[in-house]
């Protein structure tokens, strides 16, 4: 049992379980009854997903420094409580299910879901 990070989009892998999605939006033009037959996601978890704002930051990240106040305000949203009891619920159910959480950023190292990694394992999450 684990949790893995994935690309919203992509094929999935074998044992992958559910697929939650961490985004703000859901993909557009694509009908809801579609999203889990076209490996978007089956659920929809904007609570860990970037604010707006600090979305417009880590697009908009072009050096270290920026990218690093972005992880910085990243981290500060999912500090709040209800995101913060949220990781803690992912982290646990990672020892005893199969699931997966993502966004569609191509690159994971240029997006939120590197940090949400970070996070998840340091709420004690099983990644597989």
């Amino acid at each position: 049992m684990a949790i893995r990070v994935v690309r919203l989009g992509s094929p999935r892998l074998e044992g992958e379980g559910t697929r939650i999605g961490t985004v703000r939006r859901p993909p557009r033009g694509v009908p809801k009854t579609e999203f889990a037959a076209q490996n978007w996601y089956d659920v929809w978890f904007p609570t860990l997903a970037p604010s707006p704002e600090t979305m417009k930051l880590g697009q908009q990240a072009e050096t270290p420094a920026q990218w690093a106040a972005f992880i910085k305000k990243y981290r500060s949203e999912m500090s709040s409580p209800e995101a913060s009891h949220a990781l803690a619920l992912l982290a646990t159910l990672s020892h005893s299910s199969d699931f997966s959480v993502g966004c569609y950023c191509e690159n994971e190292a240029h997006c939120h879901r590197s940090a949400l990694r970070t996070l998840l394992a340091e709420k004690g999450a099983k990644f597989g």
